[in-house]
C-alpha cells in the first residue's frame, strides 16, 4: 500500500477518478461519466484495497438510478455488502444499507427497502455522517411517495433541503426542488409545483449541470403541456435536449425526447 492510500484510508487517485465520473455524469455526460466511474472501480479491484473499493462502488451506485440499470445496481451493492461485511467498514457499511434499500424499492419491494433506508440513515447519522445525505434522505422519500405517503416524503425532503443550507452541500439541491415539486403538483398544488421547478433550473444553470437542468426542464416542460401551453413548453425543453451528444439511450434522455416528439 502506498503511503498517500494509507493516510488516506483509500487511494486518492481512485476516489478522485470516480468523484470526476459524478461530476462528468451531472455535467451532462452521462458515457464519459459512467466509463469513469467503471475506470475507477477497475482499478480499485485490481489493488485489492477494500475500502477504495467500496468507496468507488458508492460512488457508482448513486449513479446508477439516473442511468437506469438495475441489474448493475444490484451487482455493485452485494459487491459492497461483502466488502463491508468482510472488513468491518462501518461507515461504508451504513452507505451500503442504504442502497440495499433502495435496490429493493427498485425491485418493488417497497416495505423492505423502506425499512433497508431507515436503518442506513440511523447507522449513518450515528457515525456522525452528513456527506450525501441530501441524496440518501431523498431515496426514502421516494420510497414513501411510491407507497402512497406523500405527507412523509414531502418532510424527508424538507429534512434534506435543511441538511443542504446547514452543510452547503449542493450536488443535489436542483433535484430536491424538483422532487418536492412532483409531489406538490401530485396534491394539486401546481403553482408551488411550478416554483420549485424554476428553481431547480436556476440552481441547474447556476452549476452547469445540464443533467439536474434537463430532469427540471422536463417537469416543468410536462407541467405547461398539461396546461395547453404546449408551444412555451417546447420552447423551454428542446434547447436543452438539444445540447446533449450523448447519453440517449438514459431515462433522462428518452423521457425528454418522447414529450418533445409528444409536443411537436
Amino acid at each position: 500500500m502506498c503511503l498517500g492510500t494509507a493516510q488516506a484510508a483509500v487511494h486518492p487517485q481512485v476516489t478522485a477518478q470516480s468523484f470526476l465520473g459524478m461530476v462528468v455524469f451531472s455535467l451532462g455526460y452521462p458515457e464519459q461519466g459512467l466509463a469513469r466511474m467503471r475506470a475507477a472501480i477497475s482499478e480499485a479491484r485490481r489493488l485489492a484495497h477494500p475500502a477504495t473499493l467500496a468507496s468507488a462502488l458508492g460512488q457508482g451506485a448513486k449513479l446508477l438510478p439516473f442511468d437506469g440499470d438495475n441489474a448493475v445496481l444490484d451487482e455493485w451493492v452485494d459487491e459492497m455488502v461483502a466488502i463491508t461485511t468482510d472488513q468491518g467498514l462501518p461507515h461504508w457499511r451504513a452507505g451500503t444499507t442504504i442502497y440495499q434499500g433502495w435496490a429493493k424499492v427498485k425491485r418493488h419491494n417497497i416495505s423492505e427497502g423502506i425499512s433497508l433506508l431507515r436503518s442506513g440513515l440511523n447507522a449513518f447519522r450515528a457515525i456522525g455522517a452528513e456527506m450525501w445525505m441530501p441524496q440518501f434522505i431523498a431515496f426514502l422519500a421516494t420510497a414513501h411517495q411510491i407507497a402512497g405517503e406523500v405527507e412523509e416524503a414531502l418532510g424527508l425532503l424538507d429534512d434534506a433541503l435543511q441538511v443542504v443550507e446547514r452543510t452547503g452541500e449542493r450536488w443535489f439541491a436542483a433535484e430536491l426542488n424538483r422532487l418536492k415539486g412532483e409531489l406538490l403538483l401530485g396534491r394539486g398544488d401546481t403553482a408551488v409545483a411550478e416554483e420549485l421547478y424554476r428553481t431547480a433550473v436556476r440552481i441547474a444553470l447556476e452549476q452547469e449541470a445540464k443533467l439536474w437542468e434537463l430532469r427540471a426542464a422536463t417537469s416543468l416542460a410536462r407541467l405547461h403541456c398539461d396546461q395547453g401551453r404546449r408551444s412555451e413548453a417546447g420552447d423551454l425543453l428542446a434547447p436543452v435536449y438539444g445540447w446533449f451528444t450523448e447519453g440517449f439511450d438514459t431515462l433522462d434522455l428518452k423521457a425528454a425526447k418522447a414529450l418533445l416528439d409528444e409536443l411537436s
